[in-house]
């Protein structure tokens, strides 16, 4: 018997220290090689993409199918109509049915209301172009009559861009004219995968959709499987939390977005400013980007009503600020309240981090990503000290203290082991007559009501 756990540790040593030196060199091929594992990871990524497109779908759209999958089983078992099974597949196909008519209602609404809008502005530019050219060279003109000086430096440096530019067109832009076409080919074929990934995206968020809590099912069997009850619980439970952070978010920020957007429209008709509906859908869509999300839409927006007056510019930036001031100080909290549980520092610092790894995505998901992140590094470092029997409270830490290492106490720098002897039984006799006065109090309240001013004690007048 002996021999036979022997054998097991054994074997099951010999195994970590495979699993160990596997990972190892894994990670180190991956640093030297590390081009062509973005390679590859990139070229996975991108035939997964209608994949991707659906399941980020499906989960926008999942509570609209959730809600329309519970009604109609309500309605149908107060109406005793069919088994339970028999209701849901009905409130599947409904739910599937209305999700894609929600899907097609947003979208055609955007392009609807966002195209002509788009249409009508270039051609207001292109119409007023000129005339804004030429308003700005009569304000040059009368500037350097005024200034000869000044004048002379513009046409030299003016005769010398006039020499890059023919040099730029004889030497970069004929011999690589096959170039560009050939780019101009690539982005219309890259425009109709990205129209096939899509239309994919929509037949996959079908499937997920209805498949979405078998899928959860046989993910929480395979955990329990593969791990520890402890560690599978914990695992569950983290994946729930993501799942919280994630969808409170997203789905809060959509809505705070919406709101935005509505209120940057009406106010916008309200000092009759130019491009309303097309910079309020900007102005709605960047408000998804925390913290910079309104200066990323602001600043285009702006350019477009500067070309029509410069005046009506400075109003808008003055509103756009306020307006941000308002969404993050008023109505943003509001909606979102604590969904990802970090400070503003770290909102920050993930919009930077995600959004320098993976562009515009990464801004929107950054920060419940690294609420989650966050999280999972807090709850192991309190696991850790709680292993260690130590504080698990981050004001137990502050100051100049230390971990005394035979009682395991939490002493300041400065104190002896008397002092803090003596200022654990003092904060221990302040907490008791804390606790003897709430209960004193507690006791007076709850006799009040019966020995009242004007009533007697239930025992009787003493």
């Amino acid at each position: 018997m002996n021999d036979e756990h022997k054998l097991k540790d054994h074997l099951r040593w010999g195994l970590t220290a495979f699993c160990v030196i596997a990972a190892s060199i894994s990670f180190g091929y991956i640093l030297l090689q590390f081009d062509k594992v973005k390679a590859f990871g990139a070229m996975f990524f991108t035939i997964l993409m209608p994949v991707v497109y659906g399941a980020v779908l499906a989960y926008l759209l999942a509570p609209v199918y959730n809600w329309c999958v519970g009604l109609t089983d309500k309605l149908l078992g107060a109406l005793g109509l069919g088994k339970r099974e028999q209701r849901l597949g009905v409130g599947r196909t409904i739910g599937t049915i209305v999700s894609l008519i929600v899907l097609f209602v947003v979208v055609a609404g955007l392009i609807s209301m966002l195209l002509p809008q788009l249409l009508e502005s270039v051609q207001n530019v292109i119409d007023t172009l000129p005339e804004n050219v030429n308003d700005l060279i009569v304000w040059g003109r009368k500037v350097l009559d005024d200034n000869p000086d000044i004048m002379d430096q513009v046409v030299f440096y003016m005769d010398e861009l006039i020499e890059w530019a023919k040099s730029l067109g004889k030497n970069v832009v004929a011999p690589n004219l096959d170039k560009l076409i050939s780019g101009l080919s690539n982005s219309m074929f890259n425009l109709v995968v990205w129209l096939k990934n899509i239309l994919i995206g929509v037949i996959v968020m079908i499937y997920l959709l209805n498949m979405k809590d078998e899928l959860a099912t046989i993910a929480k069997k395979c955990v329990y499987g593969l791990f520890p009850v402890e560690w599978a619980n914990g695992i569950i439970g983290e994946v729930r939390f993501a799942h919280k952070v994630f969808g409170g978010f997203i789905l809060g920020k959509l809505l705070d977005s919406l709101i935005i957007g509505i209120i940057c429209f009406f106010c916008m008709k309200l000092m009759k400013l130019p491009y309303v509906l097309l910079i309020s859908v900007i102005i709605g869509v960047t408000n998804i980007i925390p913290f910079f999300g309104p200066f990323i839409g602001a600043a285009p927006s702006a350019l477009l009503i500067l070309l029509v007056d410069p005046l009506q510019c400075v109003y808008f930036l003055i509103f756009i600020l306020l307006l941000q001031q308002f969404d993050g100080n008023i109505l943003g909290p509001k909606i979102l309240g604590e969904s990802t549980g970090v400070s503003s520092f770290w909102v920050l610092f993930s919009i930077l981090l995600f959004g320098g790894l993976f562009g515009f995505v990464g801004m929107i998901i950054g920060v419940p990503t690294f609420a989650v992140l966050y999280r999972l590094i807090a709850d192991g470092v309190k696991s850790a000290l709680r292993k260690k029997k130590l504080p698990e409270e981050t004001s137990s830490y502050e100051g100049t203290c230390y971990v005394d290492e035979e009682t395991l106490e939490v002493r300041l720098r400065e104190e002896t082991p008397q002092a803090a002897k003596g200022r654990k039984a003092e904060e221990k006799a302040v907490r008791k007559a804390t606790e003897r006065a709430v209960r004193k109090a507690a006791g007076k309240k709850s006799v009040e009501p019966e020995d009242g001013p004007g009533t007697e004690s239930p025992k009787g007048p003493r």
